[in-house]
């Protein structure tokens, strides 16, 4: 049975649907289902481009391990990241109130086209695509850019069971 996500940015009052790869990544997407919901202060990215994400402390009680993964992300494309503390920058944790976690997770979401997942300080920075909008991308990519115009203070990124 195919398992659907909802994903909303909620100050901007506006949602996509989103299904799981459970054959390309099951563990990840086991992962997330158990997870959810999930939800926390939304980031627009400032190297991979046109991604949005947010990060919760981990949830897994095994992280799943790379599966399905990329570094060029397409628009739809639900990545899943697992950061180390020890990966994230003093400076990155502060700005992000994520100070005393050991690690953390990225759950982001692309938008737009010509994402490349290349970090400055430590190189590629494969992700595990778990998921794909399958339904209002194009509403949910306009407020995606209108937080990289517009800010995203305030805002939030909910990520949760999609009911049909």
């Amino acid at each position: 049975m195919t398992r659907y996500l909802s994903i909303t940015l909620q100050h901007r009052d506006v949602t996509c649907v989103a299904e799981l790869l459970d054959k390309d990544a099951p563990r990840t997407c086991e992962a997330v289902w158990q997870g959810l919901p999930q939800a926390g202060p939304v980031h627009h990215a400032k190297y991979a481009r046109n991604e949005v994400y947010t990060m919760v402390p981990r949830f897994a009680g095994a992280e799943p391990g790379q599966e399905n993964p990329t570094v060029t992300p397409i628009p739809g494309d639900l990545v899943y990241f697992s950061f180390d503390g020890g990966m994230l920058d003093r400076e990155f944790k502060e700005e992000k109130d994520l100070q005393d976690l050991s690690g953390v997770i990225d759950l982001a979401m692309f938008y737009g086209r010509n994402n490349l997942l290349i970090n400055g300080d430590v190189g590629w920075v494969p992700g595990n695509v778990y998921g794909a909008v399958v339904e209002n991308l194009a509403a949910f990519a306009e407020a995606c850019h209108d937080v990289w115009r517009s800010g995203s203070v305030g805002e939030r990124l909910i990520y949760q069971r999609h009911s049909g």
